[in-house]
């Protein structure tokens, strides 16, 4: 026999603990599905805290984790919740205050994630709020019942009455998934259509690559690469989508998604790069972008003189500024990718695409807004982390092949450079920091894409170490001198060590 004076046991009260941050969670995601997926306690706290999260830190998580950072911030973030319930339950074995306590400090935080996100409406705070009472709620209800155990009686209930909750607990989860993902993007996505540019990119020739000791010249939509501040992808309708233009011009634009799709649509081959790509990382890729040149949408508004930059929004409150320069230029508003409408992840319905120029300053995905003005008045997202205002993407090259082991004496090494905007006029291979000797170039595209290089290479048996320099068309050759990412994009030649046997 138990009596309610005594201690709960310790199984017990951390059970009351864990299903009570499980009720918590449900019932925020449950409310979130009707408002808005991205106001979810455990989604708003998440982005809150990538977006707090100190630049190094960050650029740490992208470079060991890559496009798996996010998975690992929410994997994170459940256990440290998963702490947090068994603490509060066993804090409370006595009585209910402390973990009452600890429960409305939680839910609080929650409140005041979903209160800061620039994407949320304020009916959003309806979901955190949501979160706290059921999460308070429970807690108290289920200590109560704990802790009045005398009989086998009190004991069955108990556990009836928790699995009863854990079976509304994931039937809240489950209705909060199902109300979150209701939106249809995915039809409105095929309702588009095929997308036929007036002004076809050129056909890629047949010697643009070495596949498969490279990559492809044109990257699938599956493999684009990804780097993405927000733990969920906004969903748009294109029916729904609307970019507004203003700031310093001579006309405000409301444009719709009708208002770009029918006009004349041209494609171009671009290469894109992450800032936080390292010497030799893999987050660069090249695909055919379809939509409208931003210059002939802004000749419409009239930016007028002295605006030095765009600033642009997206549908999750990202924000990026770009020189006005580049944008008039060689700007783009793509609808399309790879001859399909742009995928949901990749920025559908519309985004940005500014050729030269890292993404972070020239990449907007679900761009909403547009502002002209100058880069003193506002400091974009990135900026306000450290990182530099205008980020021309730097000449490049890389080696992926060989790797490990090759068989010699003649060993076939093959890479990529890039130097968007200038192109690629010779890449240099060395081993064991010999004398260079110059690749093989493949087909140039355009000077907007990465190019392939591929050299043959005689090489004794044993460990040596390739390094590789490209030089584009201006007469510069990418320094040896490394240097992180941050502030304005990485240094240095990239090397390998391989083993020929």
């Amino acid at each position: 026999m138990e009596h309610s004076d005594n201690k709960l046991p310790a199984w017990r009260a951390a059970l009351v603990g864990v299903i009570a941050v499980a009720a918590a969670l449900a019932a925020g995601h449950l409310v979130a599905g009707v408002l808005d997926a991205n106001s979810s306690p455990f989604l708003a706290v998440g982005n809150t805290a990538i977006d707090i999260t100190p630049a190094p830190i960050k650029d740490w998580a992208i470079s060991t984790f890559g496009t798996a950072d996010k998975l690992v911030l929410l994997s994170g973030m459940g256990v440290v919740l998963l702490g947090i319930a068994v603490l509060a339950g066993l804090l409370s074995r006595r009585s209910v205050t402390p973990g009452t306590v600890v429960a409305v400090v939680i839910g609080a935080l929650g409140v005041i994630a979903v209160m800061v996100r620039p994407d949320l409406g304020q009916l959003s705070i309806l979901a955190p709020v949501a979160s706290l009472l059921a999460g308070v709620g429970v807690f108290r209800w289920l200590h109560r019942l704990a802790h009045g155990i005398e009989e086998s009686a009190d004991r069955r209930r108990f556990m009836q009455v928790s699995a009863g909750v854990v079976t509304g607990i994931g039937v809240a989860g489950l209705g909060g998934q199902l109300l979150a993902v209701r939106t249809d993007v995915d039809g409105s996505r095929a309702a588009v259509g095929p997308l036929t540019p007036a002004q076809p990119a050129p056909a890629v020739p047949a010697g643009a690559d070495f596949a498969p000791a490279t990559p492809r010249f044109i990257t699938s939509n599956r493999d684009f690469y990804r780097i993405d501040t927000a733990l969920s992808v906004p969903k748009v309708l294109a029916e729904d989508w609307v970019l507004r233009i203003h700031g310093a011009v001579d006309k405000e634009l409301t444009l719709s998604y009708a208002d770009i799709r029918n006009r004349p649509l041209v494609e171009r081959a671009v290469t894109l790069c992450c800032v936080s790509n390292e010497v030799g990382g893999d987050l660069t890729s090249t695909s055919n972008f379809i939509g409208v040149p931003l210059g002939d949408i802004l000749a419409d508004a009239g930016v007028k003189p002295g605006a030095d930059q765009l600033f642009s929004t997206s549908a999750d409150g990202w924000t990026c500024g770009t020189p006005v320069a580049d944008v008039m230029e060689r700007g783009l508003l793509a609808i399309g990718m790879n001859g399909e409408p742009l995928p949901v992840e990749h920025g559908f319905p519309a985004r940005m695409v500014v050729p030269g120029l890292y993404g972070y300053v020239s990449a907007t995905k679900w761009v909403v807004d547009m502002e002209f003005n100058r880069f003193a008045d506002k400091e974009a997202y990135w900026l306000k982390r450290g990182w530099a205002a205008r980020g021309p993407i730097k000449t490049q090259s890389r080696i992926d092949t060989p790797t490990g082991v090759a068989n010699g004496p003649k060993v076939t090494v093959s890479g990529i450079a890039w130097a968007q905007t200038k192109g690629i006029s010779k890449v240099e291979v060395r081993a064991d920091g010999g004398e260079w000797q110059q690749a093989r170039l493949a087909a140039e595209v355009s000077l907007d894409t990465w190019r392939m290089w591929q050299i043959d290479m005689e090489l004794p048996p044993g460990d040596h170490t390739i390094e590789c320099r490209a030089t584009d068309r201006t007469g510069y050759t990418q320094t040896d001198v490394k240097a992180d990412p941050v502030p304005d994009g990485a240094t240095g030649w990239h090397s390998k060590t391989i083993s020929v046997r």
